[in-house]
This record gives structure tokens, C-alpha cells and sequence, in this order.
């Protein structure tokens, strides 16, 4: 059972731009022109595509629905940074100098900054977790400005939510684990913020280094010495690429895993709390869409997913020994299990 209200701020009206004839000869139908006339969207995402597909393909949903169908009317280009946030930058100029119209740079406030910088006139829309205008990619909300906009979520509103509902599942947790990725602009900030909630319940709450697979592993085994009764996920796009690696560690040693996303549940997470990154991307590409049929991205407000959604799988609940109480499960968006 699921419950979706998100609440998106939605407007401006389209205005000329050189692509309007072209996309809008695409949407109507009659000949197919040839792939290399058609303009060319560029797809840049920090994580890797073989375990991120999904959210790709929810972006290339979001232009469909929009009319944009990719080899019809469209083209698109992806580049994948494959978790090194170092390679951004090159992978968005790659981008550009393939002659793209458009970015969507997605997978948080890396990529975004990597396509801003880019270029300072191709349109660049994000899906980040954080204050666009505080990671200055937009001058604000409402009119974002430059060449630049997207949609966001506040990520650190996050972290002390997560602790109490994992306290409220395991109501004895002393000690919880928190891995960071800390090339994540909004690490500290979120850290920060678990550290707050887990003080509130009298828990200890040490972060662990989660950068890569190899930082993964080696972080269990510390946090499995540090006897820590769960463990949570840091908002970012690296460690939901991992999430199948996460959940089998924390499997082997019998610990709960709390994330920030629908697909970490799904992987066997016990609980994930925080925003709908499907519907991100899918309204990314609807974003792209209103670009190529003329609007420009400075008069595009910021969307802001203010729905949070909590996913629990009941499975990994019972393969815990977790008994959910049932004022819990009624007010869970979705059960898995």
C-alpha cells in the first residue's frame, strides 16, 4: 500500500527558443528525421549505470511523457562517473563538447556543479539533496536565475528522523552506525543532524567512511569490532549504488539497515525513510522536455519534493526477530513483505 502527495512548485510558461520548430516537428509525427539532426540531451549521473538503470530510465519516462522519445525525437548521451566524483567534471565537458542542448545532472550536488561549470550557456537541470542556492547553482527558488535549475530535497531534515524510527523498531539500539560517503557535499550537515537525533535517545552514533566498495567493506568490519546495533545509510547516490553490497554485509552480522530510499528496502533493507528519487527523475525529464520546446532554464522554479515517504520490508523485520507494532505498519507508505 502506498501513499504519494508530493508538492512541486510548477509554472512559467514557454518561451521562444531556436529548438521549438525543431522538437515540436518531432512531438507532431509525419517522417522520422535522422538520428543526427535530432538534439542531443546529455544524461550525467555519479553512480554506476549497471545498478542505477532504474532512475535513468525513469528520466527518459519523464520526457516521454512529455512527448520526447529517444531515437524519434531525441537523442541521449549518459555518462556515468561509476561512484569517482573526481571524474565529473571531465564526463560534463565530454558532454558539452558532444554538442549537447541540454544536461540532466543527477545524482546529487557533484554532478550538478560539474555540468554548471561545464558550460555557461548549455541548460543544466539537477536532482540534488541539499540548498541549490547555498551550493550556488541557482540565485533562488522561484527564479533560479542562469543557465541552471532542477528539483531537490532537503536531506538534512533527514538524518535524526531516521534514528527515531529505528528506535522506535529496536527500542534497546545504544549504538548505530552511520556510513558517510564524506565526498558528499552535504555529508557533515547530515551527520550532524543523525548525531542530534541519536543524543535525544541517550545513543552513540560514530560515521564510518563509505566511498566505495572497498571503504564498504572495511567500514563493517570496524563497525562489527565497534559492536554497534544498526546501521543507517547516508543520503547519496554511491551508497544507494551499493545497497546490494550493504544489505548482505549487514545480513551477515544480523544488523538492521536504515536508508534514504525506496530501493535499498528492496534489496532487503529493513526500513528506508526520505524522497521518491524515481519521481525526481522522472520530473527531471519532464524538465528537459519543457527546455527543448523553448522554456529557458532561469525562468524554470526549483521543484522540492516535500513528501517523505517510509518503506518498510516486513521480511527482513521478521528475519531480525523485529516485532513491528502495528500503529507502526499503519502509517508506513509501503509494506515489502
Amino acid at each position: 500500500m502506498r501513499r504519494r502527495d508530493f508538492v512541486a512548485v510548477l509554472g512559467c510558461a514557454a518561451v521562444a527558443h531556436p529548438l521549438r520548430a525543431h522538437a515540436q516537428a518531432g512531438v507532431s509525427g509525419g517522417a522520422a528525421p535522422a538520428s543526427s539532426n535530432l538534439p542531443l540531451v546529455g544524461f550525467l549521473n555519479s553512480a554506476a549505470a549497471a545498478t542505477y538503470r532504474f532512475n535513468a530510465d525513469a528520466f527518459r519516462e519523464g520526457l516521454a511523457q512529455a512527448g520526447f522519445v529517444e531515437g524519434r525525437n531525441v537523442r541521449i548521451e549518459e555518462r556515468w562517473a561509476n561512484g569517482d566524483y573526481k571524474a565529473l567534471p571531465a564526463l560534463a565537458a565530454e558532454l558539452v563538447g558532444k554538442g549537447v542542448v541540454a544536461i540532466a545532472a543527477t545524482g546529487d550536488v557533484a554532478s550538478a556543479r560539474a555540468a554548471k561549470d561545464a558550460s555557461a550557456t548549455v541548460p543544466v537541470v539537477f536532482t540534488i539533496g541539499g540548498d541549490p542556492i547555498r551550493f550556488g547553482l541557482v540565485e533562488s527558488f522561484n527564479r533560479p536565475g542562469g543557465h541552471v535549475t532542477g528539483i531537490m530535497f532537503a536531506p538534512t531534515l533527514l538524518g535524526a528522523k531516521r534514528v527515531q524510527l529505528l528506535s522506535e523498531l529496536v527500542p534497546n539500539v545504544k549504538r548505530i552506525a552511520l556510513l558517510v560517503n564524506p565526498d558528499n557535499f552535504n555529508a557533515a550537515a547530515e551527520q550532524a543532524d543523525a548525531e542530534a537525533g541519536a543524543a535525544k535517545l541517550g545513543a552513540q552514533l560514530p560515521a564510518f567512511k563509505a566511498r566505495n566498495a572497498a571503504e564498504i567493506d572495511a567500514a563493517f568490519a570496524e563497525l562489527v569490532r565497534a559492536k554497534v546495533d544498526a546501521v543507517i545509510g547516508g543520503t547519496d547516490p554511491v551508497l544507494l549504488d551499493r545497497r546490494e553490497q550493504i544489505v548482505a554485509l549487514a545480513d551477515r552480522h544480523g544488523l538492521p539497515v536504515v536508508s534514504f530510499t525506496r530501493p535499498f528496502a528492496v534489496a532487503g533493507g529493513l526500513m528506508t525513510y526520505g524522497p521518491n528519487i524515481t519521481w525526481m527523475y522522472r520530473q527531471a525529464g519532464g524538465y528537459i522536455a519543457r527546455i527543448l520546446k523553448g522554456a529557458k532554464a532561469a525562468e524554470l522554479p526549483v521543484m522540492q519534493s516535500t513528501h517523505f515517504e517510509l518503506v518498510l520490508n516486513m521480511k527482513a523485520a521478521r528475519r531480525l526477530g523485529i516485532s513491528v507494532p502495528k500503529a507502526f505498519v499503519a502509517a508506513v507508505d509501503e509494506v515489502i513483505g
